[in-house]
C-alpha cells in the first residue's frame, strides 16, 4: 500500500524521494494548484546535505547554491563578537549550503517528477480529515472547487507545515503559533559579497539585528550575487501582529529607519535594504511542542512536527533529517504504527528541546550575553567574554541540532539498503 504524503514542501519532496530509493509507493497531495520558487533564503547544514547527497543530489546542489565559508556574529559598532569556519572549511565531510528556498523546493518537485512520474505529486489538493483503521488510513483530501477525494494508504505523512491540517486533527487544542515579538523583512538584493565572499553575517543585538549572506555566484563582470537579507525587530507581545505568511509583501519605508545609520566600510545595511527587489515581512512564530507525532498510521515531520525560530538556520536541515530518520523506520519495521513510534523515539524529544532552546534565542544568545555585559558596545570581545565560552556555547548548539562535527564525521548513513 502507499505512503501518503500531505504536502509538497521540502520535507514532503525529500520523503517522496525517499521513499523512492526504498521502493515504497508514495503520493504527495499539495494544496496549492501550481506549485512555484517561493520564499528567499535558507541554510543547508551539513548533516541536511548528506541526507541530500545520499539521495543522489549532490551534482544538484551545487547548481542551486553557495557553500558557506564563514558563520559571523558583529556587534552593532561593527567588531566581531564570533566567527568560525563552517561546512567542509570547518573540517565537515559534507558542505554546508546557502540557497534559495525555493530553488530548493522546485529542485526537490524536479526530481520527484523525475524520478515517480508526473501522477506522483497531486496539486489542488488540500487535506480535510483522516481517519485510521487497523490496517490502513483513509485520507480526505478536498480541492478548491470543494471536491472531495479519499485516498486509502498504509501511511500518512503530514508534512504540510506551520498550519498542518494533520496536526490539527492530532492535537485539537494545540491553538495558533505563538508569536513571542520579533518581526522580520525578508529580501534579496544584488550587491557583492562581504568577507570571506560565502559568509553568514549576523549584525546588532537581540532586539535588533540584520543577518545577510550571498544565495548566488557573484557575477564574472559586476561582480554581485544575490544577497539574501535579513532585518528584525522586537516589539511588545501584547499587541497582534497578523498572520504567519511569508508572501506578505511590504514597502521599506515600514521599517528602515530603525536601521538608518548601519552603515560601515564593509557593509551598507541601509542600501541593501532600499535596492531589494522585494521586501516580505513576516512575524516570527513557534508552536509549543508536542507530546507526540503519532497518531495510529499518521505521523509528523518538519513544521508540522516542530516548528521553530530560524535562528540557528536548521527548520528546513531538519526536515529533511525527519524524512531520513522514518525512511530508516520503514526499513526496519515496515510501513505501520512501529515504525512510526521508533522515528518518534528517535527525534521527539531532541527536537522538542531545540525548540525551547532557538525560542531562546539558540546560537546568537551569546549577543544576549555581550548586551548585559557592556551594552554592546566593546573594542575587544575578549575583554567582555572569554573564547572559551562562547565556543563551549555554540558546541552546545550544533550538538543540540545534530550538527556536532566529529559525532556526524563518524555516523554511519541514515539509511542502509
Amino acid at each position: 500500500m502507499t505512503v501518503i504524503v500531505a504536502g509538497g514542501g521540502i520535507a514532503g519532496m525529500t520523503m517522496a524521494l525517499t521513499c523512492h530509493q526504498l521502493e515504497l509507493p508514495v503520493i504527495v497531495h499539495e494544496s496549492v494548484k501550481t506549485i512555484e520558487p517561493l520564499g528567499v533564503g535558507i541554510n543547508l547544514q551539513p548533516n541536511a546535505v548528506r541526507e541530500l547527497f545520499e539521495l543522489g543530489l549532490e551534482r544538484d546542489l551545487a547548481e542551486i547554491g553557495i557553500q558557506a565559508k564563514e558563520w559571523a556574529l558583529v556587534g552593532k559598532n561593527g567588531n566581531d563578537v564570533w566567527s568560525e569556519p563552517r561546512g567542509l572549511d570547518a573540517g565537515y565531510r559534507w558542505p554546508q549550503y546557502s540557497v534559495h528556498r525555493g530553488h530548493l523546493q522546485m529542485m526537490l518537485y524536479r526530481q520527484v517528477l523525475k524520478r515517480l512520474g508526473p501522477k506522483a505529486v497531486i496539486s489542488d489538493s488540500r487535506l480535510k480529515s483522516y481517519n485510521n483503521d487497523n490496517d490502513h488510513v483513509l485520507a480526505h483530501f478536498v480541492d478548491s472547487d470543494g471536491k472531495e477525494q479519499k485516498v486509502e494508504g498504509s501511511i500518512l505523512v503530514g508534512a504540510d507545515g506551520l498550519h498542518s491540517s494533520v496536526r490539527a486533527q492530532m492535537h485539537p487544542n494545540d491553538g495558533p503559533p505563538k508569536w513571542g515579538g520579533a518581526v522580520m523583512w525578508r529580501g534579496t538584493t544584488q550587491a557583492k559579497p562581504i568577507r570571506t565572499g560565502a559568509s553568514f553575517v549576523l549584525l546588532g543585538k537581540l532586539e535588533q539585528r540584520f543577518v545577510c549572506y550571498p544565495i548566488s555566484q557573484p557575477d564574472p563582470i559586476t561582480g554581485k550575487a544575490i544577497i539574501n537579507w535579513i532585518a528584525e525587530l522586537t516589539y511588545d507581545t501584547s499587541k497582534e501582529w497578523g498572520h504567519s505568511d511569508w508572501n506578505t509583501q511590504v514597502p521599506v519605508e515600514k521599517f528602515i529607519n530603525h536601521f538608518s545609520d548601519w552603515s560601515y566600510e564593509w557593509l551598507d545595511v541601509p542600501q541593501l535594504i532600499r535596492e531589494a527587489s522585494a521586501v516580505y515581512e513576516y512575524p516570527m512564530v513557534d508552536r509549543d511542542p508536542l507530546t507526540t507525532w503519532v497518531d495510529g498510521r499518521c505521523v509528523l515531520v518538519g513544521d508540522a512536527a516542530h516548528v521553530m525560530y530560524p535562528v540557528g538556520s536548521n527548520g528546513a536541515s531538519q526536515a529533511i533529517v525527519d524524512t531520513r530518520v522514518l525512511g530508516s523506520a520503514f526499513v526496519k519495521h515496515g510501513l505501520d504504527q512501529t515504525a512510526l513510534l521508533h522515528y518518534e523515539s528517535l527525534n521527539l524529544k531532541e527536537m522538542n528541546e531545540l525548540v525551547l532552546r532557538n525560542r531562546g534565542a539558540g546560537p546568537i544568545g551569546i549577543l544576549g550575553i555581550v548586551e548585559e555585559r557592556c551594552g554592546g558596545v566593546f573594542d575587544k570581545i575578549e575583554d567582555v567574554i572569554p573564547r572559551s565560552e562562547i565556543e563551549q556555547y555554540m558546541s552546545n548548539y550544533k550538538a543540540a541540532a545534530g550538527f556536532a562535527i566529529e559525532t556526524l564525521n563518524n555516523a554511519p548513513p541514515t539509511i542502509s539498503t
